[in-house]
């Protein structure tokens, strides 16, 4: 049986981190795609070179042309310029969606059966223009966004009460940036709410609601964070791993419940825009998106985020 073909787009730093992500899990055969004449060539070289100590018999290509992304299953777009210092997400939609409008063509028209997981910025803009451009169904174009702002949430929460990240069950809702939202009400420590552990560590309600808003503050500027620490790029490693999981619950059929950044249709109040969702994953692409009640204050901080989200994609004029 042939291996599924993986092609990514951006032979950046997070574009090397797929590849070799992509191989070392030997979730099939890679395509990494950039402009930039050889850079890929050699970038996929060096992984590939790599296989008989990290035991994968995976194909690990470079190319500058589209056409080698022909025959993809899954394709993952980290195309587009990184944050530097000072900037936000938003203030790349210029650029990235001249970038974007490139590569969504070249996708359309060599690997038109593709699943798209999006991870460019703005990323909610990003999928909404990717979509547009290719004509692909909605359930196959997605962007990844939710599965790391939860895991920084998680990581966090996970520091903070000394216990194992695998046990953390976070997550966040919404659009990309400063206004998306962390659902404090359902974050939980195998089942055991994280605010009554939190109040159990201080012993006070006041400071535990203190600690979890601060959490919930670090877990919104979390990008800007290592983009400050870094200085020159944003974060590669953790977007990278987040990627994967989307692409291997796709090619292995998993049924997994991840916050994908999904197309509504009345979902949550939301009518034809891409917001971050909890979606079912598998084989189909965006298989269900799963809608559950939020209360008066975090439907209002949805709505706020999803607010930003229509103000961003309506600056692009599609």
């Amino acid at each position: 049986m042939a291996r599924p073909k993986i092609a990514l787009i951006g032979g950046g730093q997070i574009g090397g981190v797929l590849a070799q992500l992509c191989a070392l899990r030997e979730l099939g055969d890679v395509v990494l795609f950039d402009i930039v004449e050889n850079m890929p060539q050699g970038k996929t070289l060096d992984i590939a070179e790599a296989a008989p100590v990290d035991n994968f018999d995976v194909s690990v290509t470079g190319t500058n042309s589209y056409k080698d992304i022909a025959g993809a299953n899954v394709v993952i777009v980290t195309a587009g310029l990184p944050r530097k210092p000072g900037m936000s997400r938003d203030d790349l939609i210029g650029v990235n969606s001249k970038i974007m409008t490139s590569v969504a063509e070249g996708i359309r028209d060599n690997a038109p059966d593709a699943f798209i997981i999006v991870i460019s910025n703005p990323l909610d803009a990003m999928v909404t223009l990717c979509q547009k451009v290719t004509g692909f169904p909605a359930c196959r174009v997605m962007g990844q966004a939710g599965v790391l702002d939860s895991a920084r949430f998680q990581a966090f929460i996970a520091w903070e009460l000394g216990v194992s990240v695998r046990d953390v069950n976070a997550m966040t809702l919404g659009g990309h940036g400063d206004t998306m939202v962390p659902l404090v009400r359902y974050a939980s420590v195998n089942g055991i709410p994280v605010m009554e552990l939190l109040e159990q560590k201080y012993g006070s309600a006041a400071k535990a609601q203190e600690v979890m808003t601060a959490m919930v503050e670090r877990t919104k500027a979390a990008g800007g964070e290592v983009v400050k620490l870094l200085g020159n790029g944003s974060a590669f490693y953790s977007p990278a791993s987040s990627a994967i999981a989307m692409a291997e619950a796709i090619l292995k059929d998993q049924k997994r419940v991840l916050p994908t950044c999904a197309l509504l249709n009345g979902e949550f109040g939301v009518d034809g825009f891409y917001v971050g969702v909890p979606c079912v994953l598998g084989a189909g692409g965006v298989e269900k998106i799963i809608e559950f009640k939020l209360d008066a204050t975090e439907q209002a901080l949805m709505d706020n985020s999803v607010a930003a989200v229509k103000e961003l994609v309506g600056s692009m004029n599609l």
